[in-house]
This record gives C-alpha cells, structure tokens and sequence, in this order.
C-alpha cells in the first residue's frame, strides 16, 4: 500500500475519531456541571481553519525543505499513530468522566492511574501529536508554522480553563495532583 494511502486513512480515522468524540462525548448542562466557557466551539474554529489554511498553502507552494523532505511523510505517520493510540487511550480510560467540552460530573473522580499518572492531560498530548503529524507532513515551514501556533494556543487555553474547573471543583485534592503530574509530557511540561 503506497504511503499517501495510509497516510490518508489515518488522517481520515484521526479527523473522523474527533467527531465521533465531539458529538459522542458531549455534556448536556442537564447531566453535568458545564464550564466550557466556549472553549469547544473555538477549538473546532481554531483546528479546522489553520488546519485547511496550512494544507492550503502547502499544496500551493509545495515543500519548501532541503530536498523536498519526503523523509518527514513517514515521521508524520509515526506521530499521527501514536498520537492515535495515545489519544484513544486517554479518551477510553477516562469513560464515562471524558467530555468533549469542559464539564465536571457529580460521580466523577481525580484519575492518577494509567496515562494520568504521568501527565494531566493525555488526551491532548495525543490531539497535538495528531495536528503536529499533519503539519509535518505538509513539508513546508510556514505551513507548518500556520498549523502549529494557533492550535497548540488555543489548547493551551483549553487545559487553562479546564484546570480552573477541576481545581474549583476537587480543590486541594486536584492541587495536589498538578503538582506532582505534568501537564503534556511527562517530566517536562
């Protein structure tokens, strides 16, 4: 199977799992207490535009690397499986506590077990993971830079309002927590 397909059909599963997860996941203020803030409704916005605008611009200007890079084609396959896998898992560890907008349930714990017993949000290492894969694989800077800024932004402040609605809701325990777990990526951030 020649690489652009497989390259295709995981993107595709990738783009998919994310609606899936958005309009499966998705807290109703009736079931939970919602603290999005907006936050979900921008992420989508952020995503999809840098996203279209960075291919865009890649397939207009073609790659601007040393040699084309084709090499990155396959890191980019790498990275966007793993970020599958990793996003998958934070997503199904989590159950019935994941949401795909900021929203705390009644019954819903402080997981420190499996992936969160490294970092505080896998599920987002993942989703960077995914958006990084695709910004390589357009092998061209400034796409690349077009994809990245706005997106690792705009889920930076995801994790910012999601944390304040997890340390408003568990306090010190989740406190706790934070200082001993990294945000994104174990024993650095």
């Amino acid at each position: 199977m020649p690489l652009s397909t497989v390259w295709l059909v995981l993107y595709c599963t990738w783009v998919g799992s994310e609606v899936c997860i958005g309009v499966a996941t998705r807290t109703r203020r009736s079931t939970g207490n919602v603290r999005d803030r907006g936050t979900m409704i921008l992420l989508w916005i952020v995503l999809f535009s840098s996203i279209t605008a960075g291919i865009w611009f890649s397939e207009v200007q073609g790659s601007n690397l040393p040699g084309g890079a084709h090499w990155l084609k396959i890191a980019a396959l790498i990275v966007i499986s793993g970020g599958l896998v990793l996003r998958w898992s934070a997503v199904l560890s989590l159950g019935k506590a994941f949401s795909s907008n900021v929203a705390i349930h009644a019954t819903q714990k402080v997981l420190k077990t499996g992936l969160y017993r490294w970092m505080r949000h896998p599920s987002y290492t993942g989703l960077l993971l995914c958006i990084l894969a695709v910004a390589l694989h357009t092998r061209n800077w400034i796409s690349f830079l077009i994809i990245m800024i706005p997106c690792k932004t705009v889920i930076l402040y995801r994790i910012y309002v999601e944390e304040a609605a997890l340390r408003a809701h568990f306090g010190e325990e989740y406190i706790q927590y934070s200082r001993e777990t990294k945000r994104l990526v174990p024993g650095i951030y």
